[in-house]
């Protein structure tokens, strides 16, 4: 939830950063400046009323054993009126704040102070990378052009409908080979593995910053549960409404689930192959840490996805998102961009984001340093390590052979009785 006190410090700021992120109406930020004027004013009077009605009841015992008939009738409908106007701000300072609320809850994360600007992806710019591009002495093919025994479209269609898939076969093994190795390399790094719940409650996809935004985006069930669209929604709402130990800081989650989205506005895009799917495998890395750790550990978790890669053998690129192309929940993001050779270009394969205390004031996620100091948000970090799905695409495509086999990175051979090559 955006921190109200950003916009009552510095008003301009926000709308700076609102404009900057292609966030549409400006005057959210007025409206919450009028709306929490507006809910002092109510304080106000409710205490300068409660003041009043205090000092009343004071006075009506000596009213009530001298007055006249007409005073004492009197002091007694004013204290009746007092009472219910008391009564009465109660209601009025909620439903003003439920609209505080309601518009803090639209507004993203404000953006760290380097972001650099720009409109869309575009003006991304590349900090690193890594690697270098196959040579190949022959045209190489896209992933799905390649593995055509073992992606099965036609079958995931006529199961779920579009964008839908059935891996069998070695692609199934290849996929649960991936999802083994990043594991395995998340638990070397000291992430904990967890194995969340795939159906999340409302509170929970709010906590973690999907709702109300997302919604249109989210699979729902009748009974306003939803399925994840990643396993950081399940991890960040592991600690909702707890206050940590400092000593347990940085806390590092790891989890592989199946996630889903209808990607709404997407249609069109990327219709061909396993890149975008409703149902798609991901392994989450999730960090809760100190605020002045923030930037160490996320640079940290960065490293860690890359690790992936490298360990796989597999050119890629790190991006930085420009301040229009930042998600919602982001302070700061790297994107993971893997060479394509098939494509012939650099996809996402991973994003790793600080939230700062976005998240943790939304899901109520504090720490505490000591026996003795105050309550503080902890800033939460997340990364795909990594999309399972599109590492499987790399895969393919970076060491496809002339003869139509894929070589097995050495990394993976273990997970796939140790041999050299598969045919897809």
């Amino acid at each position: 939830m955006f921190d109200i006190k950003l916009i009552l410090k510095d008003p301009e700021k926000v709308k700076f950063n609102l404009q900057n992120r292609n966030f549409k109406d400006l005057t959210v930020v007025d409206q919450v400046i009028e709306l929490s004027e507006k809910r002092k004013a109510l304080i106000t009077e409710s205490e300068q009323t409660r003041a009043k009605q205090m000092t009343r009841s004071k006075e009506m015992p000596l009213i009530m054993k001298n007055g006249t008939p007409e005073e004492k009738a009197a002091i007694k409908d004013e204290l009746k009126e007092l009472s219910d106007k008391v009564k009465a701000f109660g209601p009025l300072v909620k439903e003003v704040e439920e609209k505080i609320d309601t518009i803090l809850l639209s507004i993203p994360n404000m953006m760290a102070d380097d972001t650099p600007l720009g409109k869309d992806d575009s003006a991304n710019p590349v900090v690193s990378m890594w690697g270098e591009k196959p040579v190949f002495d022959f045209q190489p093919k896209e992933h799905f052009d390649i593995a055509t025994n073992t992606i099965d479209f036609e079958r995931g269609v006529k199961l779920s409908g579009s964008r839908f898939i059935v891996y069998k076969k070695e692609m199934a093994r290849l996929e649960r080979a991936v999802m083994n190795y990043m594991l395995e390399n998340a638990a070397k790094n000291g992430y904990t593995e967890i194995v969340p719940p795939v159906m999340v409650s409302r509170e929970t996809m709010t906590g973690s910053g999907q709702l109300p935004k997302f919604e249109d985006d989210a699979y729902k069930t009748t009974d306003d549960m939803f399925m994840i669209p990643t396993a950081e929604v399940s991890l960040v709402n592991m600690h909702r409404d707890e206050i940590l130990d400092d000593a347990v800081l940085p806390l590092k989650y790891a989890a592989y689930t199946p996630c889903f989205r209808r990607e709404a506005g997407s249609y069109g895009k990327d219709m061909k192959g396993i890149i975008r799917l409703h149902q798609f495998n991901k392994v989450e890395l999730v960090k809760f840490c100190r605020p002045e750790e923030s930037l160490k550990e996320l640079d940290q978790l960065l490293f860690n996805a890359e690790e992936i890669l490298r360990g796989l053998g597999i050119h890629y690129r790190v991006v930085c998102l420009c301040s229009g192309d930042l998600g919602f929940n982001a302070v700061k993001t790297f994107d993971i961009e893997v060479w394509l050779p098939g494509q012939g270009t650099y996809r996402e394969i991973s994003s790793c984001s600080s939230t700062g205390d976005f998240q943790a004031r939304r899901a109520n996620i504090k720490f505490r340093r000591d026996a003795s100091s105050k309550p503080e948000l902890v800033h939460l970090l997340n990364g795909s390590g990594l999309a399972i799905d599109r590492t499987l695409v790399a895969i393919i495509e970076n060491y496809q052979q002339a003869d139509g086999t894929v070589k097995v990175p050495e990394v993976l051979k273990k997970y796939m009785n140790n041999e050299d090559f598969i045919r897809l």
